[in-house]
């Protein structure tokens, strides 16, 4: 995966790592979290509303956001498109502030008093959306229990969301709940977008700094070709090697095992002698959907030559 087609979260996840950091090397990280009783009340500190989502005051919750920020905002800025998807995180900054603050105001007899440092509601709201949005590529069991490749990212947001209670869980329950919002039709923000002038600013002075975000070329081979080794001149003066080659079964004995090992899990058994991936019926009508102008051949060759119905979907946009 990479982050073709999505700059505005390469840009993110760039500015969120620098902001932390700065903030770290200088010190100034007690002046980044939202604490209603002194800083709001009594000190009238309201420029803590929106600082404290600029930076995270640890590396550890920085590194959760930072993968959590790959793993899902990417393929919503996809489905988005960066425009609009650029006017959602502004929109949910927005309105996570207004929700933390009334939320603070409400239940700060009850313990929540402070929202650590961070902009945990923009990534939970992201992830609401990737919930709402993204289909699972596979399921699996563990012991009985029945889960699919989104339960990764869903126990890295627990991590994320319990890491300082309770002003974190608040921030996590204010983040569903403005995606929440943002996808329902109780306030009309959906349709909002940037001006034209920030977007052309933005494009002239800020995706330069952000870089290239195409994807390395990929070959559209199902599987790789054998490499044929030519003779060279010299090899005449090398030594004999006399030790007798293993067999061809013992060689595959340990990729076959870890294999079929993997295909027990992904639910694949039945693909582990065809070498090329057979799409199901629902793969090729979900990215039928998708991609309406594509021919299904094309879009069948691209599930075959994909491990998952994701790559599938980054391989025809590569493609595109």
């Amino acid at each position: 995966m990479s982050f073709e087609h999505a700059p505005v979260t390469k840009g993110l996840m760039i500015g969120c790592a620098l902001t932390s950091i700065v903030g770290g090397i200088f010190d100034i990280k007690h002046y980044l979290h939202l604490q209603l009783v002194p800083h709001v009340s009594r000190n009238h500190q309201y420029w803590r509303l929106l600082i404290h989502h600029t930076a995270f005051s640890n590396s550890s919750d920085l590194l959760i956001a930072e993968i959590l920020l790959y793993g899902v905002s990417v393929h919503v800025e996809r489905q988005f498109g960066s425009v609009k998807f650029a006017s959602f995180t502004v929109a949910s900054v927005i309105l996570a502030t207004i929700l933390e603050f009334i939320t603070l105001i409400l239940f700060h007899n009850m313990g929540i008093n402070q929202i650590p440092s961070g902009p945990s509601a923009l990534v939970f709201s992201i992830l609401y959306q990737w919930y709402r949005l993204t289909p699972p590529a596979y399921h699996f069991r563990i012991f009985g229990i029945a889960a699919s490749n989104k339960a990764f990212m869903y126990i890295l947001a627990s991590q994320l969301a319990l890491g300082h209670l309770p002003g974190s869980f608040a921030s996590t329950i204010v983040g569903l709940l403005t995606g929440f919002v943002y996808r329902s039709e109780l306030v009309d923000i959906k349709s909002w977008r940037l001006s034209p002038s920030v977007i052309r600013f933005s494009t002239r002075f800020l995706l330069p700094l952000v870089g290239s975000t195409r994807a390395p070329p990929r070959s559209t081979r199902a599987r790789p070709e054998p490499t044929r080794q030519t003779p060279s001149a010299e090899t005449g003066n090398e030594e004999v090697i006399t030790t007798a080659r293993p067999l061809a079964g013992t060689e595959e004995t340990g990729g076959s095992v870890v294999r079929e090992w993997v295909n027990e899990l992904t639910g694949r058994n039945e693909q582990g002698t065809t070498g090329v991936r057979v799409p199901s019926d629902a793969e090729i009508t979900h990215l039928t959907t998708m991609f309406p102008n594509v021919q299904r051949a094309v879009i069948v060759g691209a599930l075959q030559r994909s491990p998952n119905i994701e790559s599938a979907v980054e391989l025809l946009l590569t493609s595109s």
